[in-house]
């Protein structure tokens, strides 16, 4: 991976375990704040998903998107991840 793609999924990594951040979190942490949609296409063509975790990737408004057309396996991730927190 080169360019923008690469800088959107190295920001990617940088979510704790448990947390999530937005695309346009993302795009600004990869350089280019306007660039949401582009960080949508490098977390949907990454083939290291369990390097990447593109499932701490949501919308804005907090929903968690398609997730590659399985939402319901985004879901699950997260919350194994918020299960898996010290003290929940």
């Amino acid at each position: 991976m080169t360019g923008f793609t690469r800088a959107a999924l190295q920001a990617v990594r940088t979510i704790p375990y448990g947390q999530t951040a937005s695309y346009a979190e993302v795009a600004a942490l990869a350089g280019s704040p306007g660039a949401h949609r582009a960080v949508g296409s490098a977390c949907a063509k990454t083939p290291f998903s369990i390097v990447v975790p593109a499932h701490r990737v949501v919308r804005a408004d907090g929903s968690i998107g398609e997730y590659g057309g399985h939402p319901e396996v985004k879901r699950y991730l997260l919350d194994l991840e918020a299960g898996a927190q010290p003290g929940v």
